[in-house]
């Protein structure tokens, strides 16, 4: 069924209609991590022909939840119209690999998108999941600003998932990198000059960067917040 071959098809597949494969281009953003959020899923045929484009804001969250949601999305879409071969293309190497089983799932927010994700595989008679870089991944990339669009200044965010054409923008997106480790400190606490401020206790996070953007693998940070990366060389 969980097809983790390096091919793009694997085995030759014959026949038409719904018992060939389809791919899915998903994409998901969060501008301000957790902010505005919203994904992208571009479907097309096994000829290429334009299947389906899907877009959803999701209100406030962040990039892996966005990026999760629009695999579930794909997912969804693929069972409820009778595609039983799915392959996914997404440019988040975290989600890949995870699906994967490369790396484990250790964030309590991220835990139930998985374990929703590998359910619906499981419907599926057989499926594939692979990485490519952002370049190639711009139809989803469009789908996904127009969601997290609607949801600017001023909109109530309410928009439901629906087919589209059009949309603009790239989102920043996180791109290769190294391990590091994340250590965040705490803003003192609103209120008169008479009161001292109070410390949390510092927690380490553990992430990787991207185009100088770090990508945290577990838990999340508010906005605003100051932190101090250190370089993890293990």
């Amino acid at each position: 069924m969980f097809d983790e071959s390096g091919s793009l098809f694997g085995e030759a597949v014959g026949g038409s209609g719904l018992g060939e494969w389809v791919t899915a281009y998903c994409d998901g953003g969060s501008r301000g991590n957790p902010g505005p959020a919203g994904y992208g899923v571009y479907i097309e045929g096994p000829e290429g022909q334009t299947i389906a484009e899907l877009s959803e804001f999701l209100g406030k969250t962040t990039n892996n939840v966005a990026e999760y949601s629009g695999l579930l999305a794909a997912i969804d879409f693929a069972l409820k119209n009778g595609y039983r071969r799915l392959r996914v293309v997404a440019d988040s190497e975290l989600m890949v690999k995870q699906m994967q089983g490369r790396y484990k799932v250790n964030s309590p927010d991220l835990r139930p998108l998985y374990e929703e994700a590998k359910r619906g595989v499981a419907g599926l008679e057989r499926f594939r999941i692979e990485h490519v870089l952002r370049g190639k991944n711009r139809k989803a990339d469009r789908l996904a600003n127009l969601a997290m669009d609607r949801g600017g200044p001023g909109r109530d965010g309410a928009a439901a998932m629906e087919k589209t054409q059009q949309g603009t923008g790239a989102v920043d997106k996180l791109r290769s990198g190294s391990g590091v480790r994340f250590d965040s400190g705490a803003a003192a606490p609103s209120g008169g000059s008479h009161r001292r401020p109070v410390k949390e206790p510092q927690r380490v996070l553990k992430g990787y960067v991207k185009d100088g953007v770090v990508h945290l693998l577990d838990g999340e940070l508010p906005d605003g917040i100051f932190v101090r990366v250190t370089p993890d060389r293990q």
